[in-house]
């Protein structure tokens, strides 16, 4: 296993300093730290991403590289030298994984340490493990064969991804959108346990709809009236072929939340 290994492109570091609008008092420096590193790697390669606060932004692309950039934000340059983003390389297989030191028990002494990770990937990998604590992720145009997601408070937005994606948030806002329709074999299983998700596609997407909010509600835009279960009266779900159905299917799950299906024009 090669870890950091670097093509094309040496490292690029920048430090710039802002102002910290925020609990802890206006006189709080933040400090930031940019990087950028681009490594080769095969078209359908699994990628897996750990971060704990800040955020993951992918981004699919026709390149047979991945493109790392992190953004290090922290009170001080202690803690700043002490985050480490963490690259491995072998063949068919990229790991990166952001490393934050323990935050004090005691005291309110600098609780900062954020990194945003900003990754360009063929746009045909698989992320086998994305997973983030809270913040934000961002998954665009990934076709590979899978994407797995996981966040715990936040919000995640999904934009034409025809892949079979998996994602799974604790508490937020999740968006699903397509722009356009391929008829492709995939799927979206959402889980959300307390938020809402929006999910937004052509009018002319055909596929399979199943939705269910356990104690919210679900607006449909395609004329399928959304059914109150027998078990539950604040249970509302949907099990519906879109526009005679086709070989996708969209399976959103809220536990506590609402669901809108908005249809929209390419």
């Amino acid at each position: 296993m090669r870890s950091g290994a670097v093509h094309g492109l040496s490292p690029i570091f920048a430090a710039s300093l802002m102002l910290l609008n925020g609990c802890g008092g206006a006189d709080k420096i933040v400090l930031q730290e940019f990087s950028e590193k681009v490594y080769t790697v095969e078209p359908n390669t699994s990628i897996s991403v750990q971060n704990q606060d800040g955020a993951i932004l992918v981004y699919g692309s026709s390149l047979n590289e991945m493109r790392v950039q992190s953004l290090k934000k922290a009170y001080s340059h202690e803690r700043l030298n002490q985050i480490a983003i963490d690259v491995s390389t072998q063949p068919g297989a990229v790991s990166v994984v952001v490393k934050v030191p323990p935050r004090p028990k005691w005291g309110f002494w600098d609780f900062s340490g954020t990194v945003d990770c900003t990754i360009v990937v063929p746009a045909t990998a698989s992320i086998s493990a994305l997973d983030l604590n809270a913040g934000e992720v961002l998954l665009d145009g990934m076709h590979g064969r899978e994407v797995h997601a996981r966040l715990g408070d936040g919000q995640i937005f999904a934009r034409n991804c025809f892949t079979n994606l998996d994602v799974t948030m604790k508490r937020g806002t999740l968006t699903l959108a397509f722009d356009w329709w391929e008829q492709e074999k995939f799927s979206a299983q959402v889980n959300v346990g307390q938020g809402n998700a929006w999910v937004f596609l052509p009018s002319e997407a055909g596929f399979h709809l199943l939705a269910r909010a356990a104690r919210g509600k679900i607006a449909n835009d395609f004329n399928n009236v959304p059914l109150t279960t027998n078990s539950s009266p604040q249970e509302m779900k949907i099990d519906q072929l879109i526009n005679g159905g086709g070989p996708a299917t969209i399976n959103i799950r809220v536990e506590k939340g609402d669901i809108k299906i908005g249809e929209t024009n390419p």
